[in-house]
């Protein structure tokens, strides 16, 4: 029986709380990473590097929870995620070493992949079409404050007590969501006559050109914030010499940008499709990225205030694209929902750990790696957008 027919208080916040687990995660303890490094006796680049296999554990934890929650149902899924994130993030309290920050991150990251793919499913049961995207949106809108926030707790605790207690901080998040949706959420998940196979859960999304076409645009935008998520500290706080204490303002800058975008986005969708909204938000995604990595390459001593207002340009538009990506997604899959979004998700992280890695390994003391691969992503999203669409009408279930 799906219960979701009734209105369920609190959906879009619950679910908001849910997603906000992973820009908390990779955003909190930007400001602690020279600690870190230092309390560990290691680089800031061996720090930066657990923020990539962040990713890459947080693209495997969709993978698979995105077939188990479509198979098993939406909660059990949830509550395993936040079991593994809970038990890494108070083990990473105690970590002797880089090594073991880096193991406990990708354990922690499976537990948030594996929560993060039920979201926007649960919003595919209850809704469908330009309403899944005014509530996708609703989402983003809410949970924005998240990535606004984060770098600001993090930087507040690391002045109190020390950067073991930003990881408590992250223990207490996940706690408090696992009780509230033990308590509020009921059950979503559209039940199918016979059950699906994983492999083939999988195959039916990637059969499905059109759908491929949404997942990627969606994954290179995605990657394309990460390269700057990596590349931030580095650019802001050494290249730039913004301080512990500010780098959270440049950061929460890029989100107030996201957050107008959001606004316009839902205003804009009374007007004109997602296909179209996708095309203007890649065009100028695309020719933001030319601006910045043109500027780095041309100055010898780029302006703080010119560099960061094209990033705050470029990293906004996120909050046009990502919505619209994943409702035109879901949309072909009502009941292989999670699975879509998993794949979406697995991939938009997966390239989001190759570009970071990328900005690390090519690292030179300047922003122009993490401008390079900003201009990159925005070039690959709309090419592979382009050459996988097809006019379709098929829905697969």
């Amino acid at each position: 029986m799906k219960e979701s027919t009734r209105p369920i208080p609190g959906l879009i916040l619950m679910l908001a709380g849910l997603t906000a687990m992973a820009p908390f995660a990779t955003d909190a303890y930007l400001p602690a990473i020279p600690s870190m490094a230092a309390a560990l006796d290691t680089s800031v680049h061996k720090v930066e590097l657990s923020i990539s296999l962040f990713l890459g554990g947080f693209s495997l934890g969709q993978l698979i929870g995105g077939p188990f929650s479509d198979h098993f149902g939406r909660r059990i899924s949830i509550f395993i995620g936040l079991i593994l994130f809970c038990t890494a993030s108070l083990a990473i309290l105690f970590t002797p070493s880089i090594e073991w920050l880096w193991l406990l991150r990708v354990i922690q990251a499976i537990g948030g992949g594996m929560t993060a793919v039920n979201p926007a499913a649960v919003i595919r049961d209850v809704s469908c079409g330009i309403e899944t995207a005014r509530n996708m949106s609703r989402m983003g809108l809410i949970m924005m404050f998240a990535p606004l926030m984060a770098p600001v707790i993090g930087m507040l605790i690391l002045k109190l007590d020390g950067w073991q207690s930003i990881f408590f901080f992250l223990f207490s998040y996940a706690l408090m969501m696992m009780i509230t949706i033990f308590f509020r959420l009921p059950e979503t998940r559209v039940k199918q006559a016979e059950k699906t196979h994983f492999l083939k859960r999988y195959w039916l999304v990637l059969k499905h050109r059109q759908a491929l076409s949404f997942i990627f645009s969606a994954a290179f935008t995605f990657a394309g914030m990460f390269a700057f998520i990596t590349g931030s500290p580095s650019v802001y706080m050494e290249f730039f010499g913004v301080s512990e204490t500010l780098f959270p303002l440049f950061f929460g800058a890029n989100i107030i940008s996201m957050f107008i975008m959001n606004r316009i986005n839902m205003r804009l969708l009374a007007r004109y499709s997602l296909h179209t909204l996708l095309s203007m938000g890649q065009a100028i995604q695309f020719l933001i990225g030319a601006l910045l990595f043109s500027y780095i390459s041309l100055s010898d001593s780029p302006s703080l205030f010119l560099t960061m207002l094209m990033i705050m340009l470029f990293v906004g538009m996120q909050g046009l694209l990502m919505p619209n990506c994943m409702a035109s997604t879901v949309e072909f899959f009502p009941t292989n929902s999670a699975t879509a979004i998993a794949l979406l998700g697995a991939l938009g992280f997966a390239t989001g750990a190759l570009t970071g890695s990328l900005v690390g390994l090519l690292g030179d003391g300047t922003p122009l790696p993490m401008a390079m691969v900003m201009f990159g992503c925005a070039i690959m999203g709309p090419t592979l957008r382009f050459l996988l669409y097809q006019k379709s009408s098929e829905v697969v279930s």
